[in-house]
């Protein structure tokens, strides 16, 4: 900056004003200042700027697997309100392992991100505790934090659309429903357990209840044993995409009615077309990214709780009768 100013003959303030666009410079000075940068080549150090202000115009998103199509879009969501506040993301995918998210979220910390959002993989945050007062905002997304931190949630409606999935096969005449879930100490998981149930009621029964992590493999054996047993269901609903795909995968073509949680690409080009409950991980992670610049801006109101709706997509296979 001060080769610019003695190239255009000015003093180093009038440089400044220039450069961040302040008023108080004549118009033919404000141009010689102008020719000095692009003759020099001068850029301004934005990260000495911001750290000037106490800001480094970063936020840090920890995720389960970004090659999950769900999570993918999630993130994209955060990474363009990211850009669209001029600030970077920095990302990582926990796998969901408990220390894995608290070696990012550290990570991320000790490169002084403005702030943090989370979809958490364990239940234990008492390590955000000194990030969280010494001013370091967080926003949880897609799963809540666990006891003893209160921070910004957006979750979708897990539990309201799992009744809803089972609900929808009901009214088909099904009453040997199946569900397939993810690991129970997932907590999305649980609330779409949750659902399922209490859309059931009576007809509840917990040998139709398999909660394992996706796997080809495992759902394949699952269902045959679902369906060889003496009642077998007539239908089933899965928790998850992966779930989705890999019993589509397992059932090789057989008749059998069923809705998944999660939307997915293709799902409306099968024969018969998959019928599913859509959250909207866009939404999500705008809500989420939105809500952490709110907080940045200065917000010091209490922790907001919120929930998105989801929508129930009629396609085919949920509307299938029992045989």
């Amino acid at each position: 900056m001060k080769d610019v100013a003695s190239a255009a003959g000015v003093a180093l303030k009038t440089v400044s004003r220039v450069v961040n666009g302040e008023p108080g410079v004549h118009p033919a000075t404000a141009e010689r200042v102008r020719a000095a940068i692009d003759a020099l080549g001068y850029s301004r150090n934005e990260s000495a700027r911001m750290l000037r202000r106490g800001r480094t115009a970063t936020v840090g998103l920890v995720i389960e697997d970004i090659a999950d199509p769900f999570y993918s879009g999630l993130g994209r969501a955060v990474e363009q309100v990211a850009i669209d506040h001029g600030c970077l993301l920095l990302s990582g995918s926990s796998g969901e392992d408990p220390a894995r998210e608290r070696e990012l979220v550290r990570t991320f910390c000790a490169r002084r991100v403005d702030g943090l959002i989370v979809v958490p993989a364990g239940d234990d945050h008492s390590y955000l505790r000194p990030e969280l007062d010494a001013g370091t905002p967080a926003v949880f997304v897609d799963r809540p934090p666990g006891p003893g931190i209160d921070v910004d949630t957006v979750l979708c409606d897990n539990a309201g659309g799992a009744e809803r999935a089972v609900g929808h096969l009901l009214s088909y005449g099904h009453r040997r429903i199946a569900f397939l879930g993810d690991s129970p100490s997932i907590f999305t998981a649980a609330e779409r357990l949750a659902g399922y149930r209490r859309a059931l009621g009576g007809l509840f029964d917990e040998r139709l209840v398999v909660m394992r992590p996706p796997g080809l493999g495992g759902v394949r054996a699952d269902l045959e044993r679902l369906l060889g047993g003496e009642a077998p269901p007539t239908a089933v609903f899965t928790g998850n995409g992966r779930l989705t795909v890999a019993t589509l995968r397992a059932l090789a073509g057989r008749r059998l009615a069923l809705v998944g949680f999660d939307d997915f690409e293709l799902a409306d080009l099968l024969s018969p077309g998959v019928t599913v409950v859509a959250q909207d991980p866009a939404g999500l992670g705008r809500v989420a990214t939105e809500r952490l610049f709110s907080r940045l801006r200065g917000d010091r109101g209490p922790a907001q709780h919120m929930q998105l709706p989801v929508r129930l997509i009629p396609r085919g296979s949920g509307e299938l009768p029992p045989e």
